[in-house]
């Protein structure tokens, strides 16, 4: 397995990384995380990322590394513990990492990264902006001055607000997901260009669209349903297309797309058995895509541009959805308000 330098920590990670969703309770439990593992480990994967977010993934994969001395890249996050969780105290941020070193089974944590660090109506983590503050930072200076963790991350999903942080140069690397994949291109405006300026390693998740990109919904993209915009829909039907004209797995084609990114330092994959692993590897081990078949995809991308505002991330197909849900004004008055009062 080829491996990539993750920014300006030095780390090797390996091309491919185990994704924690599904080393959980979700999938295949310990039993079926550690075949995972020791298959990876065999392949030369070196590196998981997991959260307290992911069901009972840290514990899962805790007990499922437990037996073997292999040199593994150990990457988790902060956010959502413990409950109720508010990310301006400071102590229960410190218990949240002194959980996850218990759970991993690990006296050191090779990336924290704190979760959800651009969405403020989500997780509150910040006390200033500019500069940039909050109690989160305190603690990472002070775990890394401890020994209990090498490096800081972000791990998040928005553009403006991404490539914002970044720019603090407070952090070492970037899970970024739902924003670079065969289809979408966000990431590629300034988030990534960003991540490589300031040397900071680039996790790229979810190059799959958890699903939407490679389990196809052919008959349900010709029905267009209600909340499907017809841009996308001629964008999904180009695409079905091409694999077809490529005689290509969906699964193999969005892998060696996000191969094909140099700045890109390993892509985690949820896979849920041993199975998918391999595959995954099999297929990142073909290499990077020809410029020709980069061209097309290229070009498909470029029939949305933007997203349609009532998609979500991750596109309903085969779920009963008609489009967003209520128009949150509240937060923009709140905003106004403080603004007013200040």
């Amino acid at each position: 397995m080829e491996t990539r330098q993750l920014g300006r920590t030095g780390i090797e990670v390996s091309l491919l990384s185990i994704g924690g969703l599904y080393t959980s309770s979700l999938a295949g439990g310990v039993s079926e995380t550690e075949r995972i593992m020791h298959r990876a480990i065999e392949l030369g994967v070196n590196a998981i990322d997991t959260a307290p977010a992911y069901a009972d993934s840290e514990r899962t994969v805790g007990q499922a590394i437990a037996g073997t001395d292999a040199p593994l890249v150990i990457t988790t996050k902060l956010g959502g513990r413990p409950q109720p969780f508010d990310p301006q105290d400071l102590s229960g941020l410190r218990e949240s990492v002194e959980e996850s070193l218990r759970l991993l089974g690990r006296d050191q944590i090779d990336v924290l990264m704190i979760h959800e660090p651009d969405r403020p109506q989500q997780y509150p983590w910040w006390t200033s902006y500019d500069p940039l503050d909050g109690p989160v930072l305190e603690l990472i200076d002070d775990l890394k001055a401890e020994g209990k963790i090498r490096f800081s991350g972000l791990a998040g999903t928005t553009v403006t607000e991404m490539t914002s942080l970044i720019q603090s140069d407070c952090f070492d690397v970037v899970l970024t997901a739902f924003n670079y994949n065969v289809l979408f291109r966000e990431a590629a405006e300034t988030v990534i260009p960003a991540a490589a300026e300031h040397d900071m390693g680039i996790v790229l998740g979810s190059v799959f669209g958890q699903g939407f990109l490679t389990r196809r919904a052919e008959v349900e993209v010709r029905e267009k349903p209600f909340w499907l915009a017809e841009t996308r829909r001629q964008q999904l039907l180009a695409y079905y297309d091409l694999l077809d004209q490529l005689e290509m797995p969906a699964y193999e084609l969005c892998l060696r797309f996000a191969v094909s990114n140099p700045a890109i330092s390993t892509i985690p994959i949820g896979c849920k058995t041993v199975e998918h692993l391999e595959a995954s590897v099999e297929a990142v081990e073909k290499g990077p895509l020809s410029e020709e078949v980069l061209i097309r995809i290229d070009d498909i991308a470029a029939m949305v541009p933007r997203r349609p505002w009532e998609e979500p991330m991750i596109l309903p197909f085969g779920k009963d959805y008609y489009g967003p849900g209520i128009a949150n004004m509240g937060a923009a008055v709140q905003v106004g308000k403080l603004k007013l009062e200040v």
